[in-house]
């Protein structure tokens, strides 16, 4: 007869207050994170005021705008890989602390919850403000320069850069947080890093 175990449940609260206690231990490695959805954010927000400018010139060059286009794609490439490559080692270093977790209990989704909340945390403050330095930045720079801009180029950039950092961010991020919440305890606790 299989023994009963009692599960934790995926308590939205208690996953939340683990997020931040694990923000909190791991301020300096989760701050280099947060910058560097940041850094893929701001290029972004950058990538699309460049590119408003140049598509509301008379005589658009079709190899310039192809060019802009391209930038705010490698952009928005860099941006997941950078998050996804971050979040991965996080995940993977964790493996420990999630097969203890999973010893006492917890279910996989409160695992999945816990990376949850500190992806959004990280993806929200590192977009945000990534974008809004990236469109704010390239607006002076564009209008040091004589070119004209519209303010609702430069909001529509920060709105379109902090969405694509955040939704790339929690992507990232729940890849590897589903894959480990699916190991046995028993690998997890096994893993050498």
């Amino acid at each position: 007869m299989k023994p009963k175990h009692r599960r934790v449940s995926a308590d939205w609260r208690i996953a939340w207050r683990q997020a931040f206690a694990s923000l909190r231990v791991r301020l300096l490695r989760q701050t280099l994170t947060t910058l560097g959805i940041g850094a893929g954010s701001a290029y972004l927000a950058a990538a699309l005021v460049i590119r408003s400018v140049e598509v509301a010139k008379p005589t658009v060059d079709a190899v310039t705008l192809a060019r802009v286009d391209w930038q705010a794609a490698a952009a928005a490439a860099l941006c997941l890989l950078g998050v996804s490559n971050s979040m991965f080692i996080a995940v993977t270093e964790r493996f420990r602390e999630i097969g203890t977790f999973k010893c006492l209990g917890a279910t996989d989704g409160f695992i999945v919850a816990v990376f949850f909340f500190e992806g959004l945390f990280m993806g929200l403050l590192g977009s945000v403000v990534g974008a809004t330095l990236g469109a704010g930045g390239s607006a002076f720079v564009l209008s040091w320069g004589g070119s004209e801009l519209m303010a609702s180029w430069v909001l529509s950039a920060v709105a379109l850069g902090s969405t694509a950092g955040t939704g790339l961010t929690l992507i990232a991020a729940l890849t590897p947080a589903i894959v480990a919440a699916r190991m046995p305890a028993v690998a997890a606790l096994r893993t050498e890093i």
